[in-house]
Formats: C-alpha cells, sequence, structure tokens
C-alpha cells in the first residue's frame, strides 16, 4: 500500500484534535495506509465522507496484506455518518461536559450524525435530537429544558437554515450553525441556508461551511475545551 500522506501527527497536542481523513476524494489504496500510520502512531484513525463500497475496499486491501490482515476487525464503517474508523476513539472526557446535536429534519441526519462520530472520537458525550425544524417550531420548544444542560449545540439545518437562529434566539450556550445541502430549487445546494445563518439576527451565532458536520464539532471541542482551561 502506497504511503503518500504526510500526517500531522502533532495536531492532538498542539490543538487537541487529532488529524482527520477526508475520505470523499482520496481513493481505497490512499485510505488505508493512512489509517494504519495514524493508529500505529497511537493517534485515533478516522476517515470522513467514506460510502459503503469505499469502506469494502479499504477493508479488502487490508486482508490481503500480511502486515495489517489482523487489523480487519477493528475497521468500523459508521454508513449514517459516512465515516470508516480504526481502532479506539480517545477516552471519555466527561470533564468537558456534552454537546446536542440538533437537526431541522431527518434528511439532515447524515451532516448531524458526522458531527457526533467526530465528537465521539474524541471522547465528548453528545446527543442527536432529530426533525425540530421550525416548520413545527413546537417541536424544539418542547425540547428545551432537555438542551439546558448542554455546553453546545450545533444545529443543521438545510432549506432556509432557520434552526440555528431561532435556537440562538431562545438558548444562552453557544451555537454553531451548520447548513445543509437539503432543498428544493432556490435552496441551491445550501446557499440559502448559509446565507440565512450568515445573515441571522440572533447575535453570536457562529456558522460553518455547507454539510460540514466534522467542522462544527472541532469548532465545539474548541469551545469545550477552552471553558475547561479557563476553570482549572
Amino acid at each position: 500500500m502506497s504511503e503518500q500522506a504526510r500526517l500531522d501527527l502533532q495536531r492532538r497536542q498542539r490543538l487537541g484534535m487529532v488529524e482527520a481523513i477526508w475520505g470523499e476524494h482520496k481513493t481505497a489504496a490512499q485510505i488505508a495506509p493512512i489509517l494504519v500510520r495514524l493508529q500505529a502512531s497511537g493517534e485515533p484513525a478516522l476517515a470522513t465522507r467514506v460510502d459503503e463500497a469505499k469502506a469494502i475496499a479499504v477493508a479488502e486491501l487490508l486482508a490481503a496484506d500480511g502486515a495489517t490482515a489482523a487489523l480487519v476487525p477493528q475497521l468500523q464503517h459508521h454508513p449514517e455518518a459516512r465515516g470508516l474508523s480504526l481502532g479506539d476513539p480517545l477516552p471519555p472526557r466527561p470533564e468537558l461536559g456534552h454537546v446536542v446535536v440538533l437537526s431541522g429534519g431527518t434528511s439532515d441526519l447524515p451532516v448531524a450524525a458526522e458531527a457526533q462520530l467526530a465528537l465521539h472520537w474524541h471522547g465528548i458525550a453528545s446527543e442527536l435530537l432529530l426533525d425540530v425544524g421550525v416548520a413545527g417550531l413546537h417541536r424544539l420548544l418542547n425540547q428545551l429544558e432537555r438542551l439546558r444542560p448542554a455546553k453546545v449545540l450545533i444545529a443543521c439545518a438545510g432549506m432556509e437554515g432557520a434552526l440555528p437562529t431561532v435556537l440562538a434566539g431562545l438558548m444562552p450556550q453557544p451555537v454553531i450553525g451548520v447548513p445543509v445541502s437539503v432543498g428544493y430549487g432556490v435552496s441551491a445546494g445550501g446557499q440559502a441556508a448559509l446565507h440565512g445563518m450568515l445573515a441571522s439576527c440572533a447575535p453570536g451565532l457562529a456558522v460553518v461551511n455547507i454539510d460540514n458536520g466534522y467542522g462544527a464539532a472541532m469548532a465545539a471541542l474548541r469551545i469545550l475545551s477552552s471553558g475547561a482551561a479557563a476553570a482549572s
């Protein structure tokens, strides 16, 4: 297997987060050795945007190599999140608190699940709250008490992307908006949701790029880690 990538194995020491592999535009032959090298270096090994066919191809490559065949049982595909991992995540860090990941609808699940997987991989507890979009506002209002203990809220929404604005107007925690490429016509692959979130009238709403569940999770991790450092 080829070893072309230059890995950032000190990222966790610098930033508190591990390097994740962007899998969508990499081949299985590129992903497999990176996962192996990350795990061999003592770093959690996670690839994002990996579909089932590519995950199977990675497993076959590992199985065909005598030096890596024993790792195949540790390889796990996370279909909802479109992630591929090798080995174990970082140990739980309950002292940092937990995150709630919300979605406007079930169509936003892949992005929300990616955020939750990335948090889990860094030892951050989280829960998923689906289908609380503003088209039925009572669904969200009925869940506000459940949200209060969370340290950070990640809100994934397509269409006009209103959910993060509503949340940021109701809840005091940091809210991270994730525009999702779901919606008809002028939704334009998440552009309408992105522009709506960026133009939000709720002060302090943070917004990541379209479908960037992983980036939202890392923003939440920075917030949690900074809060813990300030409290110590």
